[in-house]
């Protein structure tokens, strides 16, 4: 057994003790996302000569002044940078860099822990601190793959954009994301994203068409400038319909003898007739207008709807399930139809501007929110009122700070300070939260409550150095967080709060090395650490590890981009949390033990001209272990071997 637990820290450390040298490549976080903005006060490449047209729009001319489109000439920004006056535009990306990174629970580094396939509940592996302190819907097991209004890309382009991804995964984990922008003119800007989600059942499938999830998602969204540059609209709207078919895990054998854990497409499961769906609509505006050089007043308009509903036939096999897990039947003994809407309306005004190198922001925001079910009877409504501001600076080329504070009356609040130079990134966080609606109210067909919790605290410091050298570039880090008040689900699946605090130290490294000029070695890895009387409601692997050990090079005078290697992860011992789809929440659970077990993929990354194609191969390493497979949450396996593929294509005209 010891071997599981420190085969990849082995495998994580022993190359540093190699004989380094050469460049080593820049630091990437390891989440698969487009690796996009650059560090602050490093420059977006240099563009080539640029040429007006008439009406003011311009043109990219190579040497023979031929048009030439591509990702200089399709770029994208965020909202967030425009709140802040923030001129910085990306190119699209086109690297290789966690290409294969393709599902969103791998795009986020491996950080989130699921059911074992695309379009399953996720939840995050790590606790930190919300962004909204004041109340949310509560159903949160399937933000991963939503598309939020405050992620959105907005682009500026000199032609038409469009960027088609395909993803076909073994077992028929299918995803299809299209993306398309043109600019009507200079100033104005249009676009909308397409992405799909078909992913057949891993565990017991009836046949290639009965899928676990299914997802559609689109999303559409405007920029805007006036002539004289003084007003600016950014406008998006978003809608997800993901719908999946709940398993409720493996039958363990506890229950069933003839049961076997890693029969995998002949698996018994629980569920084979509960259905649970999140539908989402958001409706997103920001415009700004400046009154005078440097002060601008500006306005953030929301709409938010999300429709929560889970469905159940008792009458049929399921009911075993909940004769387990959840025997009460509080409304309706055939059938199960737990239904949630959360309903958001949030206006916000302020002010914002520069004096030199400090940049400043005032804030007054309404927020109402809208609670309704089927079960409880009248909708709930609350009303939040905060007032906030913000003080940036840049003292100097490569050092800034920033100091937020938001206070909701009259009861919650966030105070948050952060401090970037060449060396040091340091940030501290205090905030006290309000739990969410579901936590305070729910009624459904087997769980019901009615909670006057206190806020949440929390207090958090993060520090990150930076260490370059010409052949390894390393970042240890330290997180610590005190929380209080915690509201969490028990064992009985019920919302409980903590009455102690609990204390959370998690050191970390992350570090990427030229080993052979051509071969890199990255990695990042996390020891947990928890104490305090509410330690064990938080249920964090003690160590969590990322590695990856591979080969790039160009070949055919550069037509042709190459990236080849294996990548493991590695999560110790714990009890993680089991998953309740009748709520659509994770809970502790202290019965089943996710084993410690080493997880190594095989990928190829590869561009031809702009166009990018992956093959992985997952968990190459089956069978070789002491045990036969492993578990990402009680009775859900990983992965087992699957070949997965993918094909990115842009398109710039």
């Amino acid at each position: 057994m010891r071997f599981k637990h420190f085969l990849f820290i082995f495998l994580f450390g022993v190359l540093l003790g190699f004989d380094l040298y050469g460049q080593t490549r820049p630091i990437n976080p390891q989440t698969g996302m487009p690796s996009g903005f650059p560090q602050e006060g490093q420059q977006l490449p240099q563009r080539k000569e640029i040429k007006e047209e008439a009406g003011g729009r311009k043109k990219l001319i190579d040497d023979s002044t031929k048009m030439v489109f591509g990702p200089k000439t399709s770029l994208y920004f965020l909202e967030k940078d425009i709140k802040r006056n923030i001129e910085r535009k990306v190119e699209v990306d086109t690297l290789l860099d966690n290409f294969h990174y393709y599902e969103p629970v791998a795009k986020s580094g491996w950080m989130y822990q699921d059911l074992g396939n695309v379009g399953s509940a996720a939840k995050p592996i790590f606790y930190d601190v919300p962004r909204t302190i004041g109340v949310s819907s509560g159903f949160h097991a399937y933000d991963l793959y939503y598309l939020s209004p405050d992620s959105m890309r907005y682009y500026d382009t000199k032609s038409p954009y469009t960027q088609m991804n395909a993803f076909f995964g073994g077992g028929n984990r299918n995803l299809l994301d299209l993306v398309f922008a043109r600019n009507i003119n200079p100033r104005w800007n249009i676009g909308f994203n397409l992405s799909t989600i078909r992913a057949t059942k891993l565990l017991n499938p009836s046949g290639r068409d009965d899928h676990l999830a299914v997802q559609n998602a689109y999303s559409m969204h405007t920029s805007y400038k006036s002539e004289n540059g003084k007003y600016l609209l950014l406008a998006n709207f978003s809608r997800m319909k993901h719908v999946v078919e709940e398993q409720g895990g493996i039958v363990s054998p506890d229950f069933d003898e003839t049961s076997e854990l890693f029969a995998y497409q002949d698996a018994k499961v629980w569920l084979k007739n509960s259905v649970a769906q999140d539908f989402r609509i958001d409706y997103h505006l920001y415009h700004q207008y400046e009154i005078v050089k440097g002060w601008q007043v500006y306005h953030v308009f929301d709409r938010r709807h999300q429709n929560v509903l889970f469905t159940a036939n008792l009458n049929s096999s399921d009911s075993s399930f909940f004769n387990i897990f959840n025997p009460p039947r509080l409304i309706a003994s055939d059938s199960t139809k737990n239904q949630n809407l959360f309903r958001e309306l949030r206006n916000e005004v302020g002010f914002k501007g520069d004096l030199g190198p400090l940049y400043y922001n005032a804030f007054l925001k309404y927020r109402r929110a809208e609670v309704e079910s089927a079960n409880v009877g009248n909708a709930q409504q609350i009303d939040e009122v905060y007032v906030g501001g913000m003080l940036s600076g840049k003292i100097g080329e490569n050092w800034r700070f920033d100091a937020e504070a938001e206070y909701l009356l009259p009861e919650a609040f966030r105070l948050r300070g952060l401090f970037v130079s060449p060396f040091l990134e340091a940030s501290y966080t205090k905030a006290l939260y309000r739990p969410t609606a579901m936590q305070l109210l729910y009624a459904g067909n087997h769980h019901r409550w009615a909670n006057d919790f206190e806020n949440i605290g929390v207090d958090q410091i993060k520090g990150i150095l930076k260490v370059d050298l010409p052949f390894l570039r390393i970042r240890p880090s330290l997180t610590l967080n005190r929380v209080n008040n915690y509201v969490f689900f028990d064992t009985l699946q019920q919302a409980v709060q903590a009455s102690g605090e609990a204390f959370l130290v998690i050191p970390g490294l992350k570090f990427s090395a030229n080993l052979r000029q051509k071969l890199f070695f990255e990695g990042e890895g996390y020891y947990t650490q928890r104490s305090g009387d509410g330690a064990d409601n938080f249920r964090i692997p003690s160590w969590v590890v990322n590695s990856r050990l591979f080969y790039q090079s160009e070949m055919f005078k550069g037509n042709l981009y190459v990236q080849i290697g294996l990548e493991g992860r590695y999560r110790s011992d714990n009890y993680a949390d089991f998953y309740n789809p009748a709520i659509q929440q994770f809970h502790i659970q202290n019965f089943f033990d996710v084993y410690a077990y080493p997880v190594i993929d095989f990928f190829l990354n590869a561009r031809i001209n702009r166009t990018r194609i992956l093959l992985r191969m997952n968990h190459i390493n089956i069978n070789m272990m002491s045990e036969p497979g492993y578990f990402v949450t009680p009775y859900f396996t990983g992965l087992r071997r699957t070949l997965d593929v993918g094909i990115s294509w842009p398109l710039f005209d």
